[in-house]
């Protein structure tokens, strides 16, 4: 028409999202598996581009995350395509209060308690202190403990630790000779004067007997992961009432109980729902235990430097505890699935 004026500048309609290759890298799964589950399942109904591009809004990441998470729960994906986002939710929510109640044998996470003080061990001996360490032998524990070291030798842990380090010692000595004792208190007196437990192979009885005498607690390997679990688990009871050190007076603290890379995880899944305060709680978890491994690192500076940074170590571990029972409870309330 005749005077027409176009507007050049108007905004052509596009689609935008997410397309396969980077949503399957923010759920670390092949791509052909998430084309599997289009094919075969219609878990999602994805926009096309003008190319033929399949493009995935939020709404699709959110829901192909949830179903991500309750397959590696076990989960059949053909049980799970057919229900909505709600419904998945409700799974999910299932499952964070399934694994609250088992921990905490409460199905309410309000009243989750404030963990003890974590109980600092002492291990000499490496293969014993890495079998110590692994996440389904501390679940065993009952208990919260920080592993120090594992060291090679009774030498090596009385150089690396303070007098008020540990609580107690865990010695893992496959030959018991005798004199072994002795030998023990000379190279490391300050960690002799601690509770004391030795994890042993082969030993003659009357070696035994003066151990015992002396009150060393001692247990024959080899032990099922159950059996030593319940044998420190014990122990530890025995020898806490008797353990002094002046960590004792501070707030009590318990181990971290997820990695940076699975709080990150986390951060990013929980980044998709509309409610971002799982993500703000799992960063600031992440900020908290990375000051509570730095106030640690500088305990060591000098002694006018030791206690400051201790205290503050204490501070950190205590607010990082719970700011989990809080990741714990968002996680239920959002019908997140927590990290591993």
């Amino acid at each position: 028409m005749a005077g027409e004026i176009r507007d050049t500048h108007a905004p052509v309609q596009s689609v935008s999202g997410y397309r396969s290759g980077a949503v399957a890298r923010m759920l670390r799964m092949p791509v052909a598996t998430l084309r599997v589950w289009e094919r075969r399942y219609a878990v999602t109904q994805p926009a096309l581009s003008p190319g033929g591009q399949r493009l995935y809004s939020n709404e699709d990441v959110r829901r192909l995350t949830l179903l991500k998470q309750l397959t590696e729960m076990g989960h059949a994906i053909g049980s799970l395509a057919r229900l909505d986002m709600a419904q998945l939710q409700k799974v999910a929510s299932m499952h964070a209060g399934a694994l609250v109640a088992t921990k905490t044998g409460d199905h309410n996470p309000r009243t989750t308690a404030v963990p003890e003080r974590a109980w600092r061990l002492a291990v000499i001996g490496t293969t014993l202190g890495a079998r110590l360490q692994r996440p389904d032998f501390m679940r065993r524990l009952g208990r919260s403990v920080v592993v120090l070291g594992p060291f090679d030798s009774a030498a090596q842990a009385a150089a690396a630790l303070r007098p008020s380090s540990a609580d107690a010692v865990l010695i893992q000595e496959p030959n018991l000779l005798e004199g072994w004792h002795e030998s023990f208190v000379a190279v490391a007196p300050v960690l002799a004067a601690l509770p004391t437990a030795v994890f042993y192979r082969f030993s003659a009885e009357p070696v035994c007997d003066a151990l015992a005498d002396v009150g060393i607690c001692l247990l024959r390997e080899p032990q099922p992961d159950a059996v030593l679990a319940q044998w420190i688990s014990r122990w530890a009871g025995a020898a806490g009432a008797s353990a002094t050190g002046t960590a004792a007076a501070h707030e009590p603290t318990s181990p971290r109980r997820w990695t940076d890379l699975a709080l990150a995880d986390f951060a990013r899944v929980s980044s998709t729902i509309a409610c971002e305060c799982p993500r703000h709680v799992a960063e600031l978890l992440l900020q908290l235990t990375q000051f509570e491994e730095y106030s640690a690192s500088c305990e060591n500076r000098n002694a006018q430097d030791a206690e400051l940074h201790s205290y503050l170590r204490q501070v950190a571990a205590a607010s990082r505890a719970r700011f989990e029972s809080a990741l714990e409870y968002v996680a239920m309330y959002e019908g997140l699935i927590l990290p591993p």
